[in-house]
């Protein structure tokens, strides 16, 4: 049976795993834990366990009537297509109901599928050597 709860720091070993298995791709999170783990604590995250084993993140902040930004969204690869980040997604909807959602995405193709609709786009703003 699959149960979305807030995190807790007994999950922090589960989740870091589930990053290295990524490989390179969420290095940035996996290689700085303690700098992970202020954006954590400074975060509304939920967790999807299926028969009491960890298989998924969310990670999100609420702006206060301006949106909810979903930072990160990840689901072991041997859990992937049983729906549990679309469950993780119907969390925040439901703890946020008059709010619209925002993803950051790097996965497109994902959010397409889940019949989410496209709005924007994020840049890289770097500052600019004189």
């Amino acid at each position: 049976m699959l149960e979305i709860r807030e995190y807790k720091a007994t999950d922090e070993e589960n989740l870091f795993d589930i990053m290295r298995e990524e490989g390179l791709e969420w290095k940035d999170y996996w290689s700085n834990i303690p700098k992970y783990k202020t954006a954590m604590s400074n975060s509304l995250v939920f967790v999807a366990c299926e028969d009491n084993e960890f298989c998924g993140c969310l990670r999100c902040r609420d702006d206060y009537g301006f949106g909810v930004y979903v930072y990160e969204l990840i689901v072991k690869k041997s859990k992937r297509g049983k729906n549990i980040g679309r469950a993780l997604m119907d969390k925040v909807c439901a703890v946020f109901p008059s709010d619209t959602i925002y993803v950051m995405s790097d996965v497109d193709a994902y959010y397409e599928k889940q019949g989410y609709k496209k709005i924007g786009s994020i840049f890289e703003v770097k500052k600019v050597q004189k």
